[in-house]
């Protein structure tokens, strides 16, 4: 009981923490309100420290949206974390884990964003390895290595807003805006963004993050880490030129395809759920490139609520099966578990887009304001791509997980009957209906028309149709069928590794490292330097020690030898001095 209270406790200040900040922004919105409070801690010739928060609609409604999904993580981690004897550490780690990303959210000043950015890698990391194995050490390593190329991006950032004699960035966007040292601050921030948000050449720790408990994968992928970078972005808008709209634009919708061809590829159920997770801040890097930053911030907030439900739909498969996550070990779940299997599928459908779930209002309406705006060729074709390779992968997972014969054993029972869960996926699954259209009424007060060709409208519907009907054929295989990847063994590893991107950024950082010190090691320490080093010293220690033995030992020879050479000596100058 004694941990179970402390579920409820943090569940309860976090869910009414939530519904307080929800009716704070919508305030906010119908009176266009923005709050500062400003705090002086130091000040140093002309450059103060200051603790500044920002209130506004976007601040307020993304943080009652994180303690909304952090509230039901914890409550659900009271059914999914129950076996756990560390699970008061577990809900301590969560709840340091929510602060750190108020930080983040509320702070208009690098040092108090450094503050939060810093802590969500440091937990991020402790949670990773929560479950103590090699693998999760392994993993944590990447995430926390990865992390740290964007914080000491951001480190810059801040030593170079020294030219502006403050850190409060909120106040200098628009003034400096074609200022050089402004663009070096952007790329900067541009460059942390993609390592939190696992942009390439950054994207292999995401999936490698999934060593977590099932519950952290909920709260991280949907709504506080991997979105961090999002949101950085979204708040330094007034600052982008055209070329890192460029370069934000290439790295993310080549970030989306590779993902979501990655994600056809797999069978780790948690692992394709992690891989749509990265075509989705795929989708939202490529809106922020294309400029429309508000709408960025909205599919934000849909990804948050339809990623956690998945995810928790996920862990209670994961958990009924024992703690296999295979998807061929599955198959109909949709008799055995109906509550879990609904919650998945709606989650599923609205990350595809399925019309007037929280996924669509915001997907459909990037995709046409995408065909609408200047873009080039390769981005319109990878967008409508990764598109369609999201409806595959998500249509390929429902026909693995939920139809045909149950494939783990005949002799297995699947309990989904659990109040924490159940009235947490409940509440998350009422927003996915609901959200969409609630909040796409209340963040864009005027309607949108976009008129576009016809088809260019069916664009979106072809896409869909034929992702689902490739996912179908990739679930129809048998083991019996002829097998394709064994003639294209080298393409469809290619694919399903991240294009060979975790290799590179373990092996090939680590790899030609250690190979170089190996050889210096063997070369110089155990070779010139050890020659002339320390064994040469020895030896001429020795050989000198020697000579002074011969010159000491008591011997006639030796010193009528040394008589007649001092005599010889002497007489050799006295002779030259005449």
């Amino acid at each position: 009981m004694k941990y179970m209270s402390i579920c409820y406790i943090n569940f309860l200040c976090l869910f009414s923490l939530s519904f307080l900040m929800v009716i704070m922004s919508l305030i906010f919105i119908m009176n266009d309100l923005v709050i500062f409070f400003e705090w002086e801690v130091i000040s140093i010739n002309t450059t103060s420290i200051l603790m500044t928060l920002l209130f506004d609609w976007k601040s307020l409604v993304f943080m009652g949206f994180v303690l909304f999904i952090s509230s039901l993580v914890i409550l659900y981690s009271n059914y999914y974390m129950e076996g756990d004897i560390n699970i008061n550490r577990f809900i301590y780690l969560v709840f340091m884990f929510v602060v750190s990303m108020m930080f983040l959210i509320i702070s208009p000043n690098m040092i108090s964003i450094l503050l939060g950015w810093d802590g969500l890698g440091l937990i991020s990391y402790c949670l990773v390895i929560y479950y103590q194995n090699v693998k999760s050490y392994n993993a944590g390593m990447l995430t926390a290595l990865s992390n740290r190329v964007g914080d000491i991006s951001l480190l810059f950032s801040i030593s170079w807003m020294l030219n502006f004699g403050s850190w409060n960035y909120i106040f200098i966007l628009d003034y400096y805006k074609m200022d050089y040292n402004m663009m070096v601050i952007m790329f900067l921030v541009l460059l942390a963004a993609f390592t939190k948000s696992a942009q390439i050449p950054f994207s292999s720790w995401l999936p490698a993050a999934m060593a977590a408990p099932t519950p952290v994968s909920a709260l991280v992928h949907s709504s506080t880490l991997v979105t961090a970078g999002v949101y950085l972005l979204i708040r330094f808008s007034p600052c982008f030129n055209a070329s890192l709209f460029y370069i934000l634009m290439f790295f993310s919708t080549v970030t989306m395809f590779m993902a979501g061809l990655g994600a056809n590829f797999e069978y780790d159920l948690k692992k394709i759920i992690a891989l749509s997770t990265l075509s989705q801040l795929g989708l939202m890097m490529s809106i922020l490139g294309l400029g429309y930053f508000n709408l960025a911030f909205f599919h934000l907030l849909m990804h948050a609520l339809f990623k956690a439900l998945l995810f928790m739909c996920a862990g209670v498969i994961i958990h009924c099966m024992k703690d296999s996550q295979d998807i061929r070990y599955m198959g109909g779940l949709s008799l055995q578990m109906p509550f879990v299997s609904s919650c998945l599928m709606v989650s599923n459908f609205s990350l595809c887009g399925m019309p007037f779930l929280a996924g669509f209002y915001s997907k459909d309406l990037l995709l046409d304001i995408s065909s609408m705006s200047y873009l080039n060729f390769f981005s319109f074709i990878l967008l409508y791509l990764s598109t369609g390779l999201t409806v595959c992968y998500s249509f390929r997972l429902f026909y693995y997980v939920m139809c045909g014969d149950f494939n783990l054993s005949p002799f297995f029972f699947l309990d989904e009957k659990n109040n924490n869960m159940v009235y947490s996926m409940l509440l998350l699954l009422l927003c996915v209906v609901f959200g969409g259209s609630t909040f796409s009424w209340l963040l864009f007060p005027e309607p949108m028309l976009i008129m576009l060709p016809l088809h260019l409208k069916m664009m979106v519907i072809l896409v869909s149709l034929l992702g689902m009907l490739v996912g179908y054929l990739m679930s129809m295989m048998n083991l019996y069928s002829m097998l394709y990847s064994i003639n294209f063994m080298f393409g469809f590893h290619f694919s399903g590794s991240m294009w060979f991107m975790p290799y590179m950024t373990t092996y090939g950082t680590s790899y030609y490292p250690l190979y170089l010190g190996f050889n210096s090691f063997k070369v110089c320490d155990m070779g010139w330097s050890e020659y002339f080093g320390g064994q040469g010293l020895y030896y001429s220690l020795m050989l000198m020690s020697k000579i002074n033995y011969l010159l000491q030992f008591n011997s006639l020879k030796m010193f009528l030898t040394m008589f007649i050479l001092l005599f010889m000596f002497f007489t050799f100058v006295g002779l030259i001095s005449l």
